[in-house]
């Protein structure tokens, strides 16, 4: 693994896992922020998630065509939708 376990801080494995789990969200951005492969990604998966949890999880993702930038769509550039984060005013 490039960075082990015990070198990412809390907040990143939370953030990894997060990201992991997002549909849209291609390995190849986690490898780009932290440096993990699949398989690293994989691993931590596997040791902090349940184990059911962790095979629900390998279950939705393989083979999934929007977890791999190269089996994307080329068409798609980002990996949510455009006003999923916007601040709304007036509530």
């Amino acid at each position: 693994m490039a960075k082990t376990s015990y070198q990412l801080s809390e907040a990143d494995k939370s953030r990894i896992i997060e990201m992991a789990w997002e549909d849209r969200t291609p390995f190849e951005a986690i490898a780009l922020n932290w440096s993990l492969t699949e398989p690293d990604v994989i691993a931590l998966m596997r040791g902090s998630l349940k184990p059911g949890s962790f095979r629900l999880w390998r279950k939705r993702v393989s083979g999934r065509k929007s977890k791999h930038q190269q089996l994307r769509d080329p068409n798609i550039s980002r990996g949510y939708c455009p006003t999923q984060y916007k601040i709304r005013s007036g509530k």
